[in-house]
Formats: C-alpha cells, sequence, structure tokens
C-alpha cells in the first residue's frame, strides 16, 4: 500500500532567545498535537532567538504555527528586545518545507494560506519571500529584514514595501513577519578566536553571496558576548549546490589574513544527513561512497 500523506516541516524563528519561561509557553504549543511533532528547538541568548522545528500533516501544522503566532505576540514586545540576529518581529520568519508527497506548489499555497490568517486573526502584517514572494524583489528574506524592527514602520509605508497581508503600519509591538515555503535551510555558524567584530564582519562580507561570495550562502558577524569571541553566521540555502564543508574552508582562508583562526562551529537545527555526508567525505578523502553505506539509511527503510 502506498503512503499518500502529505508531509511538510516548519521552522518558525522567535524573536525569545532568554526567558525560559516564555520559551516554553511557545514550545508547549507544538507538544502532543494530533498529526504534529515536535522534532527539536534551540534557543541562543547572544542571538536572543528561539528556533523550532516541527514537521507534520499540513493542517495541522497550520494550526498549531498560527496558534504559537498568537502566543509570541501575547509574550515578546519587540520594543524591549535587543539581539546580535537581524529581526523585525516577535515571530521574525515562518518558513515552510515540502517533505513528503507534497509539492513545492501545494507548499506555496500552505504559506499563503497562514499568512492571510495570521493577518486576519492577530492583525500581524506580513511580507511573503522565497519561493512565495509575490516579487523578485521580496525573494531574499534579508532585503525584507533590512532596518529590522527599529526601520520598519517607515519602510513598511513605502510604496515598494506594503506587506502582502495587511497594511501600511507595523503592529506596535510585534512588529511583522515573513512567511514563505523554500528548500530545507542549514544555519551554519563558525566561531574565530577574536573578539573583533570587524573580523567577522569582513569574512562574512567575503562568504556572503550578495557581496562577491558563496552562491548560496548568507552571512553576517555576530558577537558571542559570554564566550568573549565572534562568529560568522549563515544561512545555507541550498546545500545541494554549496556545500558546508566549502563555507568552512573558505571562512578558514580569509580568517589568516586577519591572523585569527577558527575554533569551532556549530549547526543550529535540523540538517539533512546528506550535508554531513558530503562534508565528510570531503575531509575524509572517502572513494565512491554513497548513502547507502549509511546504517541509520538502512535501518529506516
Amino acid at each position: 500500500m502506498v503512503d499518500k500523506k502529505q508531509m511538510v516541516e516548519c521552522v518558525p524563528n522567535f524573536s525569545e532567545g532568554r526567558h525560559l519561561d516564555k520559551i516554553e509557553k511557545i514550545v508547549n504549543l507544538f507538544r502532543k498535537k494530533a498529526g504534529v511533532k515536535l522534532l527539536d528547538y534551540q534557543r541562543d541568548k547572544d542571538h536572543n532567538r528561539l528556533v523550532v522545528t516541527v514537521v507534520g500533516e499540513p493542517l495541522a501544522v497550520k494550526s498549531a504555527v498560527i496558534e504559537s503566532v498568537g502566543m509570541a505576540i501575547q509574550l515578546i514586545d519587540m520594543r524591549k528586545h535587543k539581539g546580535q540576529h537581524p529581526r523585525m518581529g516577535a515571530v521574525d520568519v515562518i518558513p515552510f518545507i515540502p517533505i513528503k508527497n507534497i509539492s513545492m506548489t501545494e507548499t506555496v499555497d500552505l504559506s499563503k494560506t497562514v499568512a492571510k490568517e495570521v493577518f486576519e486573526k492577530y492583525q500581524l502584517p506580513v511580507f511573503l519571500y522565497e519561493a512565495s514572494a509575490s516579487s523578485f524583489a521580496r525573494q531574499n528574506l534579508s532585503t525584507i529584514r533590512k532596518g529590522q524592527f527599529e526601520n520598519m514602520a517607515k519602510k513598511i509605508k513605502q510604496s515598494d514595501w506594503k506587506p502582502d497581508f495587511g497594511e501600511k503600519e507595523i503592529h506596535p509591538t510585534a512588529g511583522v513577519t515573513a512567511i514563505g515555503a523554500r528548500m530545507p535551510l542549514i544555519a551554519f555558524n563558525v566561531n574565530l578566536d577574536t573578539a573583533n567584530i570587524n573580523i567577522a564582519n569582513q569574512i562574512a562580507k567575503s562568504v556572503r553571496h550578495t557581496s562577491g561570495g558563496l552562491r548560496y550562502c548568507k552571512g553576517i558577524g555576530i558577537h558571542l558576548k559570554e564566550r568573549g569571541i565572534v562568529q560568522v553566521s549563515m544561512n545555507m540555502t541550498d546545500y545541494t549546490k554549496t556545500s558546508l564543508y566549502r563555507s568552512f574552508e573558505l571562512i578558514r582562508i580569509e580568517a589568516k589574513r586577519y591572523g585569527v583562526n577558527v575554533v569551532g562551529s556549530e549547526i543550529v537545527g535540523l540538517v539533512p544527513m546528506a550535508a554531513l555526508i558530503e562534508t565528510a567525505e570531503f575531509y575524509l578523502g572517502l572513494e565512491n561512497f554513497s548513502m547507502d553505506q549509511v546504517l541509520e539509511t538502512n535501518i529506516m527503510e
């Protein structure tokens, strides 16, 4: 019997990484929900951000996500929010990713339905991005987010920046959000043994696509105050075309220019196994290796 059940992934990012009570109230909305499985959630104090990863049936995921937006609006006041990661709203971004028996077109339709309901229920303005974008200029999340919460009230009044859902006015405490459909994204960060944020910014500029770097890489410099170091924080938007090891090696090369070293890296949220296998192949010099040789792949079958 062929399994026709559809499955979609959603990775909402909330602008709260420091208050455990607020984080638990948001995450609890995804626990024990029929048709939804909470896979992971990670908070970062420096970024002041919470990243939740869930999968499930489209309508069940839709319901849980919309409910979580309402909770975030209640708990998060962007007028008081400070953090290293760029953000423009209490719920900064809500991406949907097709996983099983669902096309990108259907996932785009789902994202638009969620966007419409989020605005109608909470009066939270929404921009559509990536595959759901209403224009080429709005595909890139960083372009939409430019100016962040502090400047969004002014930006949203410009003729080119009216939200796809909502009027030319931000939510007073929750700002705006971006919702869309996209390929699996890997949040990949590389740490450097320096506290000089200018170095991290220069390296990020060399790595990210918009300033001449790797095609499917977005990057910014982040100061990790608690550790006294800086980080090149990246979003790898298509790991099948720009590998993790490629961005890692480029950062290591660029770091040498400033006399600093890479001291570690991290992945935020979940990562496709294929991305790690490809990296292992590179560093181990594996020949003729395939996913069929991965133990977990055979067990899952």
